[in-house]
């Protein structure tokens, strides 16, 4: 079983914390650590994956596109429960949050001012402010006490997007905790050093 992806997507990172949660080794998975902006990276990225997103997930014959199908992918292989529909929904929030950042960055990486009074500008930005909002409500609520699937993704989420300087996470106090709180775990350490896409 092969994950390829780049070590500082947040969607492939969870999939990497999920595999680690689940005791599922480097032994039964291989990461190949992929620059979809290379040359030779995108060209496999074409050949394997017609989304052309990162991280999918290839098992003997079976090729999984996206990390939310991954995830029920492997937690069907590994006996896992499967989400509650209340995980379900802050797992949609989660992901609209990261497909609206993933947009602003790859926008300011293309030299755009994402700021600009644009209307696609001003969606992305309202759908941001409205997401992280929400999560701060239901982080404050206790949904993400558990380290399970939805808390590494929202992890993975905030970690990520802080560290890209996109938002001013700051003022939200719940989510702050949460991070704070996630890094402090001595048995979490080792993995989120592993992960961790400054490495």
């Amino acid at each position: 079983m092969k994950l390829y992806g780049s070590t500082t997507s947040p969607f492939v990172r969870r999939i990497r914390l999920y595999l680690a949660l689940n005791n599922i080794s480097a032994n039964d998975h291989q990461f190949v650590n992929l620059d979809i902006f290379s040359e030779d990276g995108r060209a496999q990225l074409i050949k394997d994956n017609p989304t052309l997103k990162v991280p999918y997930l290839v098992d003997n014959d079976q090729h999984i596109f996206d990390s939310r199908v991954i995830f029920r992918y492997l937690a069907q292989k590994f006996a896992q429960p499967a989400l509650s529909w209340h995980e379900e929904n802050l797992l949609t929030l989660i992901d609209a949050a990261n497909d609206s950042f993933v947009t602003l960055f790859l926008l300011r990486r293309s030299g755009l001012d994402s700021n600009e009074d644009v209307l696609f500008f001003n969606l992305q930005n309202e759908r941001v402010a409205i997401l992280v909002e929400q999560l701060n409500i239901a982080v404050a609520k206790g949904d993400f006490q558990q380290w399970h699937y939805p808390s590494i993704c929202l992890f993975c989420l905030l970690y990520w997007a802080n560290l890209r300087d996109l938002y001013p996470f700051e003022k939200y106090e719940a989510l702050m905790t949460f991070i704070d709180d996630i890094k402090a775990k001595p048995e979490l350490t080792e993995q989120l050093r592993a992960t961790d896409p400054r490495n």
